[in-house]
């Protein structure tokens, strides 16, 4: 139960994409920077990423075929493993045709936002066996003091084991560490702190759905915590120099009261 009324919420990939629009010259020069004919000037290149954390904060609607086709696998999997239909994507078999006659399952089609993916069973039947007995899309919530006041951090966890926490995510191309700058591998695991979970280990298990990829982070309190607090501080000086742009009542903690369960 949280007895503090904070003065900001904030969710993981909210950190996420402050932690983008930080590293806006970074990757520009990944991106572009040995290009001879970039489709931006850096200048224009951190506008747009401005604008976009300002969008994401004020959860302007978008649409992403990437992010679908990753909500789409994520339901997959989680249906395999509480072994349920689900309500939100429609998934079909994908069959073909044996020499003998018979027929064999080679993956399943999910429907969802009117978009067609095909995941390969391979695939499919790995992370599901790989997380036999989890706990999906667990919410968690606590507050995390600041120099600026209470800050309620929360977020879904995908799937989360007796030992460990994971969060599946999808790509088009995987590199070693990929996903070190992201917030989840902090945020979830200090929330069951919070809450009487001592859960450290924390897993990215990602696909390009041709091979998996682990990477596996180890939350350690001393160190983890003062990072975590300086980004969000971070991000609170952002807003209070942006507030005039930031119509999204919820990150102030203006939206509702004390002790209410916020959503993602």
């Amino acid at each position: 139960m949280q007895t503090q009324q904070p003065k900001f919420k904030f969710y993981a990939t909210l950190l996420d994409a402050f932690t983008n629009y930080l590293r806006s010259d970074a990757l520009y020069e990944r991106y572009w920077g040995f290009s001879e004919n970039p489709p931006h000037t850096p200048e224009e290149f951190k506008e747009q990423q401005f604008q976009s954390l300002i969008d994401t904060i004020n959860r302007v609607p978008f649409d992403s075929e990437a992010a679908d086709k990753g909500t789409a696998f994520n339901e997959v999997i989680d249906c395999m493993i509480e072994n349920r239909k689900s309500d939100k994507v429609q998934v079909k078999r994908l069959l073909s045709d044996m020499a003998d006659g018979s027929q064999n399952l080679i993956g399943l089609r999910a429907i969802y936002n009117n978009r067609q993916f095909d995941f390969p069973i391979a695939i499919c039947r790995e992370f599901a066996n790989y997380y036999k007995g989890a706990l999906t899309q667990q919410y968690v919530q606590a507050i995390l003091p600041t120099c600026f006041g209470p800050v309620l951090i929360y977020g879904f966890i995908d799937e989360l084991m007796p030992m460990s926490v994971h969060d599946i995510k999808t790509t088009g191309s995987y590199y070693v560490g990929k996903f070190k700058d992201h917030w989840q591998h902090m945020v979830y695991p200090y929330c069951l702190m919070q809450n009487g979970s001592d859960v450290r280990l924390f897993e990215y298990n990602i696909t390009d759905f041709k091979s998996s990829y682990t990477e596996s982070y180890t939350f350690v309190p001393e160190r983890d915590i003062p990072i975590l607090t300086a980004h969000c501080e971070e991000l609170i000086r952002f807003l209070n120099d942006n507030r005039n742009l930031i119509t999204n009542k919820k990150i102030f903690a203006e939206d509702e009261q004390p002790n209410n369960r916020v959503s993602d």
